[in-house]
């Protein structure tokens, strides 16, 4: 079932490995998957032994049902348990570039199923075709980055900026985005990036414009436009949309109109609480200690710069599968991911370390929370209503569904809205396709 541009993570289930970091109340789950959660927190244990066989009674059935038209995804980010048990079904575990490419690259599959936050499976549906479904395992499984640029916060900013400089400017959009800020950037004559292909993406378009507006993580556009060597000086960064009136003028920014005419890019004010955890004093310690350090782009751009390396997680999952018995990485990234290379270095002779996990840290093994909601009441629920034709129509994941992470209601575009948005978003994701295209094959 898993598509060729991936490669197994070779992750194992070991037979005392715990199959759930955190169990969610039965209050997070919505009607159609209590039945599901009651029966999971009702196990003895969370061991493979006791939940597999328990998973399989779900699983295998809708397996047998849908056969080569179904596609289990989950991202690196997922918890060891949903990365391991997507794999055992066939599924298949990636970045959010690889992920987005599935539904174009595997046309036979109609069914997709992702184990991942909203954007993901948006991206996903975004390149699919009109007869394939993508579903979501929870809904409400959303991204904290995401949450800091919504289309409402970001559309007057951006709509301010093109009255100023027309086509000058190019919106780039990283993954991280929903589908209409991708949207945003096909109408701007930018694209979509991800944390791997950002660089590329930005060059490239500078190539074309005169200006980026990067949304939305201030620390992958700080850490891109240093690694394309722009002056700091011509970069501008928005303030932190938390605190953004709605009112916000462009004047209004410190250097006000004059710091952005002179800016190459204009940066979004948004992060990743994940990332930003990391500090330049965690990457000292463990090289004091005699260990190498590599962290993920998301991280404060002096934290990069203090590293042994930084990439996204195709990059570090990589780092862990060539690095030589006996090496010592310290990895600065989401908690889940770096608990699986745990895992798998331990198995290969390499220690791996989550790098805030050193005396007197207090973010130590921070991890997604929004993206640990997808779980394996979920995960069983979603196949067994799908094989039964009774999935619930909030799991449907369509181009420009906003979902809110709170309360789980969804605002779903009508038809025409929808085709408009995927023409241009579509337009966004096949720039950044070609142009990482070109890049690998050395044009």
């Amino acid at each position: 079932m898993s598509s060729p541009l991936i490669t197994p993570t070779r992750l194992q289930l070991a037979p005392d490995m715990p199959i759930c970091q955190q169990d969610l109340p039965l209050d997070r789950y919505d009607e159609a998957f209590l039945p599901y959660a009651e029966e999971y927190l009702s196990l003895p244990n969370r061991t493979p032994e006791t939940v597999l066989p328990w998973l399989d009674g779900y699983a295998l059935p809708a397996i047998e049902h849908f056969g080569d038209s179904l596609l289990l995804l989950a991202h690196f980010y997922m918890g060891g348990e949903i990365v391991k048990l997507v794999e055992r079904y066939g599924g298949a575990v990636a970045d959010s570039y690889v992920l987005a490419l599935q539904a174009r690259s595997q046309p036979e599959k109609t069914v997709i199923v992702e184990s991942a936050v909203h954007f993901m499976a948006e991206s996903v549906s975004i390149l699919a075709s009109d007869d394939q479904a993508v579903w979501i395992t929870n809904p409400r499984a959303g991204c904290t980055m995401e949450m800091m640029a919504k289309d409402w916060m970001v559309n007057p900013l951006a709509q301010q900026l093109i009255d100023r400089y027309g086509d000058l400017l190019a919106t780039v959009a990283y993954m991280n985005t929903s589908g209409q800020l991708k949207a945003l950037a096909g109408r701007t004559g930018g694209a979509v990036c991800t944390s791997s292909n950002a660089h590329h993406i930005v060059k490239a378009t500078l190539q074309s414009t005169g200006k980026v507006f990067f949304v939305p993580d201030e620390h992958l556009g700080r850490n891109t436009a240093h690694r394309l060597g722009i002056d700091p000086a011509r970069i501008a960064v928005l303030p932190d949309p938390r605190s953004l009136p709605r009112d916000f003028a462009l004047a209004d920014l410190p250097g006000g109109l004059d710091r952005l005419d002179r800016a190459q890019m204009i940066l979004w004010g948004g992060f990743c609480g994940v990332h930003t955890v990391f500090t330049t004093e965690h990457v000292a310690w463990w090289h004091d200690h005699g260990w190498e350090v590599h962290v993920h782009p998301e991280c404060p751009l002096e934290v990069v710069l203090a590293a042994d390396g930084a990439g996204s997680t195709k990059y570090l999952w990589s780092l862990i599968n060539t690095a030589p018995q006996g090496a010592r990485l310290a990895i600065g990234t989401e908690g889940h991911f770096v608990q699986n290379a745990i895992d798998h270095g331990a198995a290969r002779g390499v220690e791996v370390r989550h790098l805030a996990d050193i005396p007197g840290a207090v973010a130590a093994g921070c991890g997604c929370a929004t993206m640990s909601r997808n779980d394996p009441p979920h995960l069983a629920g979603m196949l067994d209503l799908l094989r039964r034709g009774e999935a619930p129509e909030l799991n449907r994941v369509l181009p420009g569904d906003h979902i809110d992470e709170h309360t789980g209601v969804r605002t779903r575009l009508d038809a025409s809205n929808r085709n408009a948005l995927v023409q241009d978003a579509s337009v966004a994701m096949q720039r950044m396709i070609d142009i990482t295209e070109r890049v690998e094959a050395g044009d």
